[in-house]
């Protein structure tokens, strides 16, 4: 039986008992049974903040949408946003309520996610306020063993990227939180409740657990293994599927024209994966109402399929075949162009892209991540 942090907090009482807690959590802090990390934490300590992430920590609020300050209608307890157009931080205000902060959300290991810049920022800010930082770890659902894309360059940081890591990074949250504060020299007092009976071959399938979508946009582990390549989307001007029931699964735009990229990219044979041509109309995001042609990813073998290659793969037989596919503007006048902060360089952009060599150094680079990382194993 795997459990995580948040099932074991019995055995690791003393770490919670006496002090006041603040909650950084989403709807997937639960326990084995479902039991909300918000509900254990507020019946038997002293619980006296939640701060929200993106989404809010019932996940009540869409992605990118604002999270405002408010008192949680189940516990009474105030929530304080984390997620604030002037900020993402812990204000000293906040941390003022609290001698501990718990953090507990399940990661997807992806450097794209958002939630694991929550986790360090707020690490950062306990550190700097002296305040304890307590994160009840959760086994990683892609593995601790593959990793997979490039490292993030100083330059490029974002709340899509803001700390050196590859796009597959191999660590529970645990082992990232001690990571950063190690290599960042934060010195936070660091508190990990470790995992039971995962091992890092290990991936979501052989874990014996149901499926808690961490946001709308991953509903499913096939998602989430796919994401790490397909949410290069996102910096382009094709629908990345969002509107659809099937998020960063599909691909297209109105100009793709389906069974051609479909034949184009089975062609390639890219391991553990098979691209199925569809028609579909988002009904949210990028392309809303319009007819788009593209591809479904279906996984064939999730041991072998490498997602960040594929994704690439797939991303240069469009750009390289469609005159009509564009790069996204910057969000702002002056910021980087999205597929910058995504990819964490520039060399997506460039007037000529070599695939092979590109994937090619990626590899290099998740080589020596995997070799930096291993130091901070817990498993």
């Amino acid at each position: 039986m795997i459990l995580n942090g948040v099932d074991r907090i019995g055995q690791h009482a003393r770490l919670f008992q006496g002090k006041r807690l603040g909650l950084i959590t989403s709807p997937t802090g639960l326990d084995r049974d479902f039991a909300p990390t918000i509900s254990i934490l507020h019946e038997r300590f002293r619980l006296t903040a939640l701060f929200s992430p993106e989404h809010g920590v019932r996940g009540d609020q869409d992605a990118g949408g604002l999270v405002e300050a408010y008192a949680d209608p189940q516990t009474g307890v105030p929530v304080h946003s984390l997620y604030r157009r002037d900020s993402k931080r812990l204000t000293p205000e906040m941390l003022e309520e609290v001698d501990a902060v718990v953090y507990d959300i399940q990661d997807v290991g992806i450097r794209y996610y958002t939630f694991i810049y929550t986790m360090l920022y707020a690490l950062e800010d306990c550190a700097k306020a002296g305040k304890e930082f307590i994160v009840l770890d959760r086994f990683n659902p892609l593995g601790g063993v593959t990793v997979e894309g490039n490292v993030l360059k100083p330059g490029y940081t974002s709340f899509v990227g803001n700390y050196p890591l590859a796009v597959r990074y191999g660590l529970t949250v645990g082992e990232l939180a001690t990571m950063a504060n190690d290599e960042m020299g934060w010195n936070c007092k660091l508190h990990v409740v470790p995992c039971e009976g995962w091992e890092r071959t290990m991936s979501f399938p052989d874990a014996n657990r149901l499926w808690v979508q961490p946001s709308m946009g991953i509903p499913r582990y096939e998602t989430a293994l796919l994401y790490g390549g397909t949410c290069l989307f996102e910096g382009t001007n094709l629908s990345e599927g969002r509107g659809t029931t099937f998020p960063f699964e599909i691909i297209g735009a109105p100009y793709i024209e389906p069974q051609r990229l479909a034949d184009e990219m089975n062609a390639k044979k890219l391991p553990g994966v098979r691209f199925r041509p569809v028609y579909y109309k988002p009904t949210a995001s990028k392309h809303q109402g319009e007819l788009c042609g593209g591809v479904q990813l279906h996984i064939t073998d999730a041991r072998a399929v490498l997602p960040v290659d594929t994704g690439v793969t797939l991303l240069y037989a469009i750009k390289e075949n469609y005159e009509a596919f564009a790069w996204l503007p910057p969000f702002k006048e002056g910021s980087r162009p999205f597929i910058d902060l995504l990819g964490g360089d520039n060399l997506y952009r460039a007037d000529a892209v070599d695939v092979p060599a590109m994937l090619a150094q990626f590899r290099e680079e998740s080589r020596a991540f995997a070799d930096r990382k291993q130091r901070y194993h817990l498993y």
